[in-house]
């Protein structure tokens, strides 16, 4: 039998997690974590050609492939990235050798959970599949063994802990809505099922089912006030780590958020889910871009940075309306791409600087210019500054709330520009401020490390001038599903 697109997407990272746990050399399983995210990301290409039909578990669409195709992808430069950079770890005694087996298996299980949770044809599978990416970041937040990385994990634990028990209580009670309509057992539980005859479930108990799933999930996007996590696991966490949790993992969750959001959209007296959405995405943009001005560690500040972009993301989507959800879907993809870009970046410059204190990271476009220069670039695209995709993006989602709620721009606006004045202070003193002395053992440059920084770049670029036209049709015709 020969392994479909969707089959293989799925297999690699699993059996790749089983089999890198008995791998005796880190660095061969490095090797390895590499090898495995590139079959990961020809079988999420060969998925966007070669679709399978729907099945009781497995769902494919226009909305998940492309999240697919976009997952492996910068979980494929993101292991490019990281077996350098916890080498250097272990190098510099930061990191005991002994712990990167478990590290790089729980790399590759974190990949199969999201990817699980992005096709899973079942709310309880999808569930299931965000619960088990939760545990493995878990682990792998606490993988420096230090007090702080230990309490960050605990926190990480907790919270998430919380929002996705919430999550299941909502799965529980859309399930028992669903279950007058179309019986007990899996149909009930079935995406494609339940949307079809979704008109037909008492909008009462939906209602109240999307109130428990959006705060169970939004936990996991990182929205205000659930958002008091991330900052901690991305700060004493590795720094690959927090790559793939703001450009990945965040969009698994907005994505759970938005498969509820098209059930009650299909209900005509459901509740409109979109002014609580847009209600949290606008305070989660205000209150993270104002704490930016007071974060000194880089990666807690860019993990504001993260909260932030998902509270665009949400506001575009609670907007709702063909342009403002094209905008939001383009927003994900920019987001994703960027904030690993900058990440990448924020590592290597630690690891030279031998510190992640924004004051002790300076001038490094003196210093290191291949890196120093990418760094900046990352931070004005990140902050909206064109000919960036975020630029595009930003700009369609401020366009779109005009047309639809004036008033909203107001605070959409002032939240963007607080938010761009303390990225571009932050750009200027990483890049260009008095140069900071290097650890003794630095690594002399980027490196190779420096080819995923710019590939991202490139691409995020290459999106703020030209969008290729199946890439327009892709992005509109999930809009259009959106509602």
């Amino acid at each position: 039998m020969v392994l479909n697109p969707v089959h293989a997407v799925l297999a690699v990272p699993f059996l790749s997690a089983i089999l890198l746990t008995l791998v005796p050399s880190p660095w061969v399983a490095a090797r390895l974590n590499i090898g495995a995210s590139g079959l990961s990301l020809i079988a999420g290409i060969a998925l966007v050609f070669d679709r399978p039909t729907t099945g009781p578990l497995i769902l494919i669409d226009d909305f998940n492939i492309y999240l697919v195709a976009l997952t492996v992808f910068v979980g494929f430069t993101t292991s490019l990235f990281s077996a350098g950079y916890v080498r250097f770890e272990v190098e510099t005694g930061h990191l005991r050798v002994m712990y990167l087996r478990f590290y790089h298996s729980m790399y590759q299980a974190f990949m199969f959970t999201m990817v699980l949770a992005l096709v899973a044809n079942n709310l309880g599978v999808l569930w299931v599949a965000v619960e088990g990416a939760t545990l493995t970041t878990v682990l792998m937040v606490s993988l420096y063994r230090t007090p702080q990385a230990i309490e960050a994990a605990w926190k990480y634990f907790i919270l998430c802990g919380v929002g996705i028990a919430l999550a299941l209580f909502g799965t529980i009670l859309m399930y028992l809505a669903a279950q007058p309509v179309l019986g007990g057992g899996m149909p009930a539980m079935t995406w494609s099922v339940l949307f079809s005859q979704v008109h037909r479930v008492n909008p009462a108990i939906l209602n109240l089912a999307f109130v428990f799933l959006l705060i169970g999930y939004g936990t996991k996007v990182g929205l205000v006030p659930l958002h008091a996590w991330l900052p901690d696991a991305h700060a004493e966490g590795p720094t690959p780590i927090s790559a793939v949790l703001s450009g990945l993992l965040l969009n698994v969750a907005i994505y759970a958020v938005l498969r509820f959001k098209m059930l009650l959209a299909a209900n005509g007296a459901a509740i409109a889910p979109g002014p609580m959405m847009v209600a949290m995405g606008l305070a989660s943009l205000v209150l993270a871009a104002s704490i930016l001005y007071r974060r000194s560690d880089v990666k807690r500040f860019f993990a504001y940075s993260s909260i932030e972009h998902m509270g665009i993301i949400t506001f575009a989507f609670g907007i709702g309306g063909p342009v403002a959800n094209f905008a939001g879907l383009l927003h994900m993809t920019m987001h994703s791409l960027t904030k690993s870009a900058i990440f990448i970046a924020v590592g290597l410059a630690s690891q030279i600087k031998g510190s992640q204190h924004i004051d002790k990271i300076q001038g490094m476009t003196t210093s290191h210019p291949v890196l120093g220069w990418g760094l900046v670039i990352g931070v004005l695209a990140i902050a909206g500054l064109p000919p960036s995709g975020v630029f595009l993006s930003e700009f369609l989602i401020v366009t779109s709330t005009y047309a639809r709620a004036p008033l909203l721009v107001i605070p959409l606006v002032l939240g963007l520009l607080i938010g761009f004045g303390a990225l571009i202070l932050r750009a200027q003193q990483m890049g260009f401020g008095t140069l900071t002395a290097n650890r003794p053992n630095a690594r002399a440059g980027a490196g190779r490390s420096a080819i995923p920084l710019y590939a991202h770049l490139a691409l995020v670029m290459i999106a703020g001038i030209w969008l290729p036209g199946p890439l327009v049709a892709w992005f509109q015709a999930v809009a259009k599903m959106l509602g």
